[in-house]
């Protein structure tokens, strides 16, 4: 049985469900699953890339999880109102050479009224940290 889409206007307990939801469907790093949540024509702002549509951000999540191993993420509701949600998160991964890295930053998200992410805008910083410096 498919679960219930978490559709606007958004409580505090779906807007924190629907964070949830986000931060399970990321860490299982499936760019399938993940493309799933946003609409066909979702427009990104990832850091310095502009992406539109589910084929982009799919593309996208492909590129990142192959050179982002042992990716790991946390997100927390920031605020929400009828169909917006901001959240703060961070997640940790190791690159290629085998530098470990925690990300953090902030994300604003626009839901359409089937409860897709038509719109998403992360700000995003590194920095680089020993293993020993993991959290997540």
């Amino acid at each position: 049985m498919m679960p219930q889409p978490i559709l606007p206007p958004f409580t505090e307990a779906s807007a924190r469900a629907k964070v949830q939801a986000a931060e399970d469907a990321w860490n299982s790093c499936d760019p399938d699953r993940v493309a799933l949540a946003y609409s066909e024509d979702s427009e990104w702002r990832n850091r310095d890339r502009f992406l539109r549509g589910r084929g982009e951000i799919r593309s996208f999540l492909r590129e990142k999880w192959a050179r982002e191993s042992d990716y790991r993420l946390k997100k927390k509701l920031w605020s929400f109102t009828d169909n917006r949600i901001a959240v703060r998160f961070e997640y940790e991964s190791r690159d290629t050479d085998g530098q470990w890295w925690r990300s953090h930053g902030n994300e604003m998200w626009e839901f359409d009224a089937d409860g897709l992410m038509r719109r998403r805008y992360a700000s995003i910083n590194d920095h680089p940290i020993d293993q020993s410096e993991r959290r997540l």
